[in-house]
């Protein structure tokens, strides 16, 4: 059986309540243990629960195709860190084929029903790779996500701030699917790992079987300098802090820092739709999401709660600026029927 299909079969065995749902929809995610994947998931649950439709889900997919999909139609819903809706309107990047023309058109497409902090940015290695931190990664081989995606543009771009090196002249790059991410962590194909992060990580927790591990903060000095405010003006990336004593790790990962906070480059995304969904869908599933914040969401996993679910302040959504996306107008009308006040220039 697939990894899609098992997933959609998983996404609906939790529903129960599909019997009552008014349409079918499709949508599109990463791997069900993650922050975009828990989302889709649970606005299934929730969208089911609210007899809005039935959201057959297909998990552990590489946004970057999502998002193409959205923009062409081919999908209703998707998991979308906001970096890559701005690589499309340029046709750069992972969208370099489509051109800047294409791509501009295709971003057109996309809308935004509500955001979260899909990760955060990081290294990590097992003690016994001898690691010593950021500034020991020279000549090393570094896994750093999949082989065509946002996170692997993060990664290379979060070494190259941090430490100034580039993949395949400073050090060897080693690209896996997200489904054999844990498996390529313990193997011993790489000497470190430069990936996104919930906190705690299931990733980490899961590999833990074979070793203890360190995760090293971002400098302080780097995550403070004018190359790094540059950093954070790319649509999707935010200052990330965090208390080092509540990222929610065992005495089986140690934290290294210079002052017990944990630093490192926020990754901002939303789950998003064509903009030709009808407005009372589109008002629906915003509204359905709002009210199961705290019942479903947050309920689906430790690190949910502090993933910036029902956020509006745009220093956390990252909805203006650079970003080409605003929210779907029947998403508008749903945070404002809900009491909340979102930014003119997200509209």
């Amino acid at each position: 059986m697939s990894r899609t299909v098992l997933a959609a079969l998983t996404a609906a065995a939790c529903l129960g309540t599909s019997a009552f749902a008014q349409g079918i929809l499709t949508a599109e995610t990463a791997a069900p243990n993650t922050t975009p994947g828990i989302s889709i998931i649970s606005l299934s649950e929730a969208a089911a629960k609210a007899g809005i439709a039935d959201i057959q889900v297909s998990a552990g997919q590489t946004l970057t195709n999502s998002v193409q999909n959205v923009a062409e139609g081919k999908s209703d819903i998707a998991a979308a860190p906001f970096i890559l809706p701005f690589l499309m309107s340029r046709g750069v990047g992972p969208y370099a084929g489509l051109g800047a023309e294409a791509g501009g058109d295709l971003a057109k497409n996309l809308a935004v029903l509500y955001t979260y902090r899909i990760s955060v940015q990081g290294l990590y290695a097992y003690d016994s790779a001898g690691i010593s931190g950021w500034d020991g990664l020279e000549g090393k081989t570094i896994y750093n996500g999949p082989p065509r995606g946002a996170a692997l543009t993060n990664a290379r771009l979060l070494i190259k701030t941090v430490t100034g090196l580039e993949e395949g002249s400073g050090y060897s790059g080693v690209q896996v699917n997200w489904g054999q991410a844990v498996k390529t962590i313990q193997d011993g194909s790489a000497d470190a790992f430069v990936l996104p992060q919930a906190f705690p990580d299931s990733r980490v927790t899961a590999a833990l079987a074979s070793g203890n591990m360190t995760v090293f903060s971002m400098p302080k000095d780097k995550f403070d300098s004018e190359v790094f405010g540059k950093v954070t003006n790319l649509p999707g990336t935010v200052a990330f802090t965090m208390p080092v004593a509540d990222m929610g790790y065992g005495e089986n990962v140690t934290v290294v820092s210079e002052d017990d906070t944990f630093r490192g480059p926020g990754t901002v995304g939303g789950d998003i739709v064509n903009v030709d969904m009808d407005f009372d869908t589109a008002k629906a599933l915003t509204a359905a999401f709002i009210e199961s914040i705290e019942t479903i969401y947050h309920a689906k996993s430790s690190f949910m709660p502090s993933a910036w679910h029902g956020e509006t302040d745009i220093a956390l959504t990252d909805m203006c600026g650079n970003n080409p996306m605003k929210y779907h107008p029947g998403a508008v009308a749903a945070w404002e029927d809900a009491g909340y006040t979102l930014p003119d220039c997200a509209k």
